[in-house]
């Protein structure tokens, strides 16, 4: 005997016996059982059946008519994209590089963000220019690059021109060579193998760390007088440079003349002149290349003992040595006029050497005519890039920051400190 109240929930149990099990169930229903068979095949690995008569449902061609659909359309973008990027193509007339080309590698060693900074406010100020003045550097500034070596957080101008020269990190001080010191190619030395002409502008010794990474491999920086020997020819590969321009003039000298700085008796310079190298040593020589012109190659102009002087004490001995700008625009028209009928073009590299020096001895207002002369060397090298025949390339970047530089503000009248004592 039912309870009171039971007697509608009987009664619709009886009615649900009498009919068909499958009668009255909705969509959803046969949804959830299909969903269920599914899940059943998934796990057992059997597949669900099929309608009784073995032909596949409806959603199922639904659901592959619209994968085809997918692909189609898919497909279809593809095309109409690629016809679109061939026709901007065509109409702005881009080419695929090919031909003869020029490359000049531009290194401002030891400049960084600050570095600019001071020298654009003094250009400002200098020229009385408004604060919206630029540096030609300014105008082409795209990025920054992070400058570890393989040993160090910091790295040094060898590491960092054998990671230009080389794309590869080594330790500070290594010369073109891998971590485990064997020599790597360079850039430099691939150009000359294609058949291209070489060149090296620094006012540093031509023997120092970056351009040196270029037309050398030692263990260590230091091996200045090997680095030497090694420019000239005295070399696995032979001569790979055609054109240096710089200082070390000690280096080339054998010990027992007047201003060598070498620890042997070995005569370089003689040495290189034996491998075919025309050579100069002064201003006067360098004037007598007309600007390039009346240059034979292969050249190797040595025109200071080391390093030649800051810019800001040798715009003051023009007589003596020739300027970054000036040595660049020599190697820029002799380079170009050897490789005129050439299917091959040149490799130059071009350093604004001091910079770092300037930076490693906190004197800023060296570093402030450094940088300025090497935005003048910059402006020479598009000038060149803009009028010559051949389509040419210049990359320029730095390898490391030196000095700390950092500018600041202070109230006039005012110590840079504060303490209750006076000093």
């Amino acid at each position: 005997m039912f309870r009171s109240g039971s007697t509608f929930a009987v009664s619709a149990f009886i009615m649900a016996v009498d009919r068909p099990l499958l009668a009255s169930r909705n969509s959803s229903e046969a949804s959830n059982d299909r969903d269920i068979a599914e899940e059943d095949a998934l796990l057992t690995g059997h597949p669900t059946k099929r309608s009784s008569d073995g032909r596949r449902p409806w959603a199922f061609w639904r659901e592959v008519g619209l994968f085809v659909w997918a692909v189609v359309a898919t497909a279809f973008v593809i095309v109409l994209a690629v016809f679109y990027q061939k026709s901007q193509d065509s109409k702005h007339n881009y080419k695929s590089p090919s031909g003869k080309r020029n490359l000049i590698f531009m290194v401002s060693d030891g400049m960084g963000p600050t570095s600019l900074s001071l020298t654009r406010s003094f250009m400002q100020f200098q020229n009385g220019a408004p604060w919206s003045e630029q540096l030609v550097i300014d105008q082409h500034l795209i990025g920054q690059s992070r400058t570890r070596s393989s040993s160090s957080l910091i790295t040094d101008s060898a590491a960092g021109a054998t990671a230009f020269s080389c794309a590869m990190k080594s330790y500070n001080g290594a010369i073109s060579v891998t971590p485990d010191h064997e020599p790597c190619g360079t850039v430099l030395e691939a150009a000359k193998k294609a058949g291209y002409m070489t060149g090296l502008v620094v006012t540093t010794r031509i023997t120092d760390a970056t351009p040196a990474c270029f037309a050398a491999h030692v263990h260590q920086r230091g091996e200045e007088d090997r680095i030497a020997e090694q420019m000239v020819g005295d070399y696995p590969l032979g001569r790979v440079v055609d054109l240096m321009f710089g200082g070390g003039r000690c280096h080339f000298l054998p010990n027992s003349a007047d201003h060598s700085c070498r620890g042997d008796n070995k005569d370089i310079v003689e040495l290189a002149k034996n491998n075919g190298f025309n050579y100069i040593d002064n201003r006067k020589a360098f004037d007598d290349l007309k600007g390039g012109s009346g240059l034979d190659f292969p050249m190797l102009g040595l025109f200071a003992e080391t390093d030649i002087p800051y810019e800001i004490d040798r715009r003051n001995e023009t007589d003596v040595y020739p300027s970054l700008h000036e040595m660049a625009e020599v190697a820029l028209k002799a380079l170009s006029e050897a490789t005129r009928n050439s299917d091959k073009g040149f490799f130059l590299m071009v350093e604004g050497s001091r910079i770092d020096h300037a930076g490693h001895h906190n004197d800023p207002a060296a570093q402030v005519h450094e940088v300025l002369a090497y935005d003048k060397a910059m402006t020479s090298v598009l000038d060149f890039l803009k009028h010559d025949e051949t389509e040419g390339v210049m990359v320029s970047t730095s390898d490391h920051e030196t000095g700390g530089l950092a500018t600041a503000r202070r109230k006039p009248f005012t110590r840079p400190y504060h303490s209750q004592y006076s000093y």
